[in-house]
């Protein structure tokens, strides 16, 4: 998921609304060949694609793991401007990249046969990968995808605000609300979603609390379920409460107005952590989205960048060993990768569990979260879903519109897409 302009993210944050990315903020820098002097190899040089990530030093550490492979020369190139859609143009041509990261691939991508199946790359290490960020990166059993590392979205809570209110940390959504409510005063709101009241954020995370899937695992329409509109009308109890904070200065990506004290509660990422860890010590904690009705469960939202090789590379062998080596091997480049330029979780849930900025407080939560209530946008749901699924959200929340009219249109839509996309 990238970065808000507090440091956060490097993955360009896909937001958990359907892939929605925050833009990076460096400069271009051009490619640059990952080795060089008399230890390089001759022949030419395998090409790896970034995308121009916003924490400072991810450039130099990416050019660095490539300068330590000593099979073959790899060129790293630094991408700015629509990485996405400059990715998806050249895997339609022979002058693309060998080896590139992605949110995806897409289903697209890899019905066309335009990326090579990693199943084998990844064998050996496969059940130490997340299995919630794996899963959209596999299709039919193969997987096209290797996971680079874990971006997370949360709820902060001032523990000072809520003792001073007499509110205990809220463990169901009714809770939420009423917690929202209680901790709204002339100064300080009680919660923080986003500008728009967490129509551009939540995404799936109200219908994940209510117990449901935005996609079955036999590719049907998972939350046509008249908890998920009850889930998502809760939402606009909180606008209509007049408990939502709307119109700070930074959005939710960026927790300023969580550590300005504009409000109580904030739903951002775990990039914002030692952010606020640095201006509030210990007077916060961390939480799930709490669950909804009697078949809820407490949610996260996962992404995951992953790499992936391109099936028109000439040299596929060769990709596929590098990718192997960088994010199955090197588990020390995994670690440094997730943990030195902003604050991320490894994908390797070893890593995840071992790496000693994340064995304690609200990191360790952080992790847990990630293990016991995470969530990712399946390969099935499309953009056009997750923007059908923001739209609803948004006429629920500020709009007033009736959750369960929403729910119907919602459900017609992804419908057919999901119809369109099986194959």
């Amino acid at each position: 998921m990238s970065v808000p302009r507090s440091g956060l993210s490097r993955r360009r944050l896909l937001a958990a609304g359907g892939g929605l990315a925050v833009g990076a903020a460096l400069a271009a820098c051009g490619s640059n060949t990952g080795r060089g002097g008399d230890a390089s190899p001759g022949g030419p040089a395998l090409s790896q694609w970034y995308h121009q990530y916003g924490e400072p030093g991810v450039e130099q550490a990416v050019r660095r793991y490539a300068s330590a492979y000593r099979k073959t020369r790899v060129d790293v190139q630094w991408r700015p401007g629509d990485y996405d859609q400059q990715t998806a143009a050249a895997l339609l041509t022979d002058s693309g990249p060998d080896v590139f990261e992605s949110p995806g691939p897409t289903l697209d991508q890899i019905q066309g046969g335009q990326v090579v199946d990693l199943t084998d790359v990844i064998s050996g290490a496969q059940s130490d990968f997340n299995p919630t960020v794996l899963g959209p990166k596999t299709y039919q059993g193969k997987v096209y995808g290797i996971p680079q590392t874990i971006d997370m979205q949360m709820l902060y809570y001032s523990k000072s605000l809520l003792a001073k209110a007499g509110v205990q940390p809220p463990s169901t959504l009714d809770e939420l609300v009423a917690a929202a409510r209680a901790l709204t005063t002339d100064e300080t709101k009680g919660l923080f979603l986003g500008n728009d009241g967490g129509a551009g954020v939540l995404g799936g995370v109200p219908l994940w609390a209510a117990g449901l899937e935005l996609v079955t695992p036999d590719g049907a329409v998972g939350f046509d379920d008249p908890a998920a509109a009850t889930a998502m009308g809760k939402l606009h109890t909180l606008y209509a409460d007049k408990s939502l904070l709307l119109g700070a200065p930074s959005d939710w990506s960026d927790p300023a107005a969580f550590i300005q004290g504009l409000t109580a509660m904030q739903w951002t990422g775990l990039w914002a952590l030692p952010q606020i860890t640095t201006a509030l010590g210990d007077d916060f904690g961390v939480l799930p989205f709490p669950p909804d009705g009697p078949r809820g469960r407490p949610s996260v939202p996962l992404g995951a960048y992953a790499s992936s090789v391109s099936a028109r590379g000439g040299r596929i062998a060769e990709a596929k060993d590098y990718v192997k080596w960088l994010w199955v091997d090197r588990t020390d480049f995994q670690e440094d990768f997730a943990l030195s330029y902003g604050f991320h979780i490894p994908a390797r849930t070893s890593l995840a569990q071992g790496a000693a900025p994340l064995r304690s407080g609200p990191a360790a939560d952080a992790v847990r979260f990630t293990t016991e209530y995470g969530h990712a946008n399946p390969l099935l749901w499309t953009p056009r879903s997750g923007t059908a699924l923001q739209d609803a959200l948004s006429r629920i929340i500020s709009g007033g519109a009736d959750p369960s009219a929403q729910l119907a249109s919602l459900v017609t839509t992804v419908s057919a897409e999901l119809a369109r996309v099986r194959k």
